[in-house]
């Protein structure tokens, strides 16, 4: 088939062509959105799931509805080496400019600005005074915002105190102009303990006002236990979603759906084959959907295509999806993994393409014992391994892989 017209996108965070499967969460977000604009007490939202579910593409969809009924919305990807106050004060800046044309008082918008100044610049590094660290090229910035900085209010340096002040500042503006802010988090799990705590109690705040301000984070599985260690009523403030691997029937949904606007089919063996191959992870669907349809000669597509096709798609997420992230790991953390690859429940059994280890969790007690070593002396490991984003701990004394069948992956390459 023409492979100009293949409708399959594996990208990250990309949008594939057919959202399928997530029409819940996307309801659930519109029911939040009305009762804010209606002045209803509302939680911020946390989505939560393993890497290829589609939490990005999910995060950026939920934005759209929120532009779609006119909110001021922002933007931010964390990251483990910065501080929420840059990309924080950046996404407001962009959530403010869009309501700007829409309030009546201009004076108003730019005390906001002054305020939202005051906050960006009090946590950028100085390079006065002999011996002082000069702050990198990245870390000179300013934020474009041309009012002068205000004075007393969000620059008190406590990032809690700060981020309480300038969200409930930014709340006031989005209700002067009957709207609301909603500000998106991506890979939350990597905020730092004091700004993960600093916007917990902003949002504790928030919901407390009533004010039209929201905060939607999206992390790894581990993200909740992030909240609940900064902030112990964290578990109610926020209304939590596990986003999981597709059904059977939106699976089906997401390969037919844009192969018809094609006029292309699938024969039912080759979806049995697909969804076997796939597990159901939207990233692994729209890869395996994308080289089936570059080998199939024609419509209907049949299983027999699937499994000419098959190598290609595993070759590519062996390279990029799983090959990129094993690269990142250190020698100890290779090991790290491949002990826990070994142990997990499915290993020493024989491996079918339905078997499911990526939510195996391990025992780290487990692990040291099969590398013959003290469970304190892999403790750098499995931090290392933590931090990247490589796996996690959703229960104490335990790990998995972030990556849906990373286990399986380790397991076939060589030691």
């Amino acid at each position: 088939m023409d492979p100009v017209r293949n409708p399959y996108a594996p990208g990250a965070g990309q949008r594939p062509p057919e959202l399928a499967g997530r029409g819940r969460e996307l309801e659930v977000f519109d029911i939040v959105l009305e009762r804010v604009a209606r002045g209803r007490p509302e939680r911020s939202l946390m989505l939560t799931g393993l890497r290829g579910v589609g939490k990005t593409v999910l995060l950026n969809t939920l934005r759209s509805q929120a532009i779609g009924r006119l909110w001021g919305t922002g933007k931010i990807e964390a990251r483990p080496d910065q501080s929420l106050r840059r990309p924080v004060a950046a996404a407001l800046h962009m959530a403010v400019r869009e309501l700007a044309p829409h309030h009546r008082a201009p004076d108003r918008i730019d005390a906001f600005l002054g305020v939202l100044k005051a906050f960006a610049l009090r946590g950028e590094p100085t390079s006065g005074g002999r011996g002082a660290a000069r702050p990198r090229l990245r870390d000179r910035w300013q934020p474009g915002i041309d009012v002068p900085a205000a004075t007393g209010r969000a620059d008190s340096g406590d990032i809690e105190i700060d981020l309480v002040e300038l969200l409930t500042d930014a709340a006031d503006v989005a209700a002067d102009v009957g709207t609301g802010i909603a500000v998106f988090i991506d890979e939350m799990q990597d905020l730092g303990a004091e700004d993960v705590s600093g916007l917990c109690a902003a949002c504790h705040e928030l919901s407390q006002l009533g004010a039209p301000l929201i905060v939607v984070g999206a992390g790894l599985p581990h993200l909740p236990a992030v909240l609940s260690a900064a902030k112990s009523y964290s578990e109610r403030l926020f209304r939590y979603q596990r986003i999981d691997r597709l059904d059977r029937l939106a699976a089906d949904r997401a390969l037919c759906a844009p192969a018809g606007r094609e006029d292309v089919e699938y024969e039912p063996k080759a979806l049995d084959l697909l969804y076997e191959k796939s597990g159901g992870y939207p990233y692994f669907v729209q890869a395996y959907g994308k080289a089936t349809w570059d080998h199939a000669p024609r419509s209907p597509v049949t299983a027999a295509d699937v499994r000419v096709a098959a190598p290609e798609a595993e070759a590519e997420l062996a390279v990029g999806f799983f090959g990129s992230r094993f690269e990142r790991a250190t020698p100890a953390e290779r090991e790290y993994m491949r002990a826990m690859a070994t142990l997990s429940p499915v290993a020493g059994e024989e491996e079918t393409e339905h078997r499911d280890d990526m939510d195996a969790a391990v025992p780290t007690a487990d692990i040291a014992r099969s590398l013959g070593r003290k469970p304190a002396s892999l403790s750098p490991a499995r931090d290392a391994l933590i931090k990247k984003g490589l796996i996690y701990s959703g229960e104490r004394g335990t790990v998995a892989f972030t990556v849906p069948h990373f286990g399986r992956y380790l397991r076939t390459q060589p030691s």
